[in-house]
């Protein structure tokens, strides 16, 4: 049951490392293979890139699932720091641990392989904290409705759930598992139909006055599901478009319309000009932190901002807007707004190409400009690039991704080593693509 629901929500590689409390379970997943509707179980090196590589296998799917599969206490506790960074990006990870034994439950007993206590449920008391859901499975009369819960609520939530298995079940039947499952039907979102043309007709009204209004796309806008909205949204309107740095990748830099990342000081060329001069922004799903603001220090006015996250629009410092989905609201107000290049025309006019770097001399050391020009000419829109935390956060941003290309970072949480699991798990997904990872040599070590 459990090896077909992950199948069926699109996480047909499962990334394992073997441990005595999930080796039966292990057996059972790897019974059932992908010709049968089952996964493929990929094993991994350590419980933290095995989580890693879930993260890249989710990145990879629109609207994907990953899932590793590790073992009690010290697996699971191992994994924990990728399923956190899983649960900062908005990814729906599965991360299913082998229990202890259904009968230890309540005798008192201590257990390897935790810290010495007779108290089984440390681990779950730790992924409580990064995760949406937690399903204890310590009988089989409930068993199905606790994976069925967990993994709906992965999806429905875009965030990881934490599934802990006892480690004598696995291989027992039960009757409620004596079919196949009966397919996912998730009830769609909506909006609030009021509050969104309500929400449109005010944003309509700010943006409508303004003299060269810009749009600036987040990270947001794949948890959301906007990406092509957004894109839609410029279409209509004329206006130029940007990227915060966490969004690379999340909509066509081929668009001519598209003026780069904005990142403050460090923007694109004249991107940040663009920005921080126009009398009304549209930011759809924003995140600000320390790193996206470049220390807070972005020279942006509330007031000229409407803020659009994936369930809620602020114009200004005020209406606020609450259920309204962002896709709704950025078509809604694609038909709403009129034809404004203002903002593109004065970026046509104090937009100056970038230059070439100056060639290498026999015998000089490769300078980082170099070697990111020859990168450059690797990219095609069958090519990812997966940059990992440090240097590679800001040399690869200056990379013009082709039509096609993908793109993933962890801006928000930034931890060192992730893009070598994540790159196991996005190539696993996407065969089709050659994935480029740009990775710090410490960051490689860790």
């Amino acid at each position: 049951h459990l090896a077909r629901r992950l199948a069926e929500v699109g996480a047909r590689d499962v990334f394992a490392v073997p441990g005595d409390f999930n080796l039966t379970l292990l057996d059972e997943l790897e019974a059932e293979q992908p010709s049968g509707g089952g996964v493929r179980l990929v094993g991994c090196c350590n419980e933290l890139n095995a989580a890693y590589a879930a993260d890249g296998y989710a990145r990879a799917r629109a609207g994907g699932v990953g899932a590793c599969v590790v073992t009690f206490t010290v697996g699971a506790l191992s994994a924990i720091n990728a399923v956190a960074g899983a649960f900062s990006e908005n990814l729906p990870v599965v991360c299913i641990s082998g229990g202890p034994n259904s009968n230890d439950y309540g005798s008192n007993r201590i257990l390897h392989h935790t810290i010495g206590l007779p108290d089984f449920s440390q681990e779950l008391r730790c992924f409580q904290n990064v995760t949406c859901y937690q399903a204890v499975v310590n009988n089989l009369e409930d068993a199905h409705e606790q994976i069925d819960t967990a993994i709906s609520t992965a999806l429905k939530e875009s965030k990881p759930v934490y599934i802990s298995i006892c480690c004598d079940l696995p291989s027992i039947p039960h009757p409620t598992f004596g079919h196949h499952p009966v397919p996912f039907f998730l009830s769609p979102r909506l909006s609030n139909q009021m509050s969104l043309e309500a929400a449109v007709e005010a944003a309509a009204a700010f943006l409508n006055k303004s003299v060269k209004p810009v749009l600036i796309g987040g990270a947001k806008m794949r948890v959301a599901k906007a990406r092509k909205a957004f894109v839609e949204l410029a279409d209509a309107c004329g206006y130029p478009f940007a990227v915060m740095p966490s969004a690379k990748g999340l909509v066509p830099e081929h668009h001519p319309r598209f003026i780069g990342t904005y990142w403050g000081i460090v923007s694109t060329p004249f991107c940040g000009e663009i920005v921080e001069s126009a009398d009304a922004y549209l930011f759809a799903g924003p995140m600000f932190n320390d790193h996206t603001s470049v220390g807070y220090s972005l020279l942006l006015n509330k007031e000229k901002a409407i803020i659009v996250q994936p369930d809620r629009v602020v114009i200004g410092n005020g209406p606020a807007f609450g259920c309204v989905l962002m896709k709704d609201f950025l078509r809604a107000l694609a038909t709403q707004l009129k034809k404004n290049t203002a903002a593109c025309e004065i970026h046509s006019r104090i937009f100056v190409p970038e230059g070439e770097p100056r060639p290498s001399e026999p015998g000089e050391p490769l300078r980082v400009n170099v070697f990111f020009k020859h990168i450059q000419k690797m990219l095609s829109g069958n090519s990812a690039v997966i940059a990992e935390t440090g240097d590679s956060w800001f040399n690869c941003q200056k990379l013009k991704l082709p039509e096609g290309c993908g793109y993933e970072c962890q801006l928000q949480y930034g931890s060192i080593g992730w893009s070598v699991g994540a790159t196991l798990g996005y190539a696993q997904a996407s065969k089709d693509k050659r994935v480029i990872s740009l990775i710090g040599d410490g960051s490689f070590q860790v």
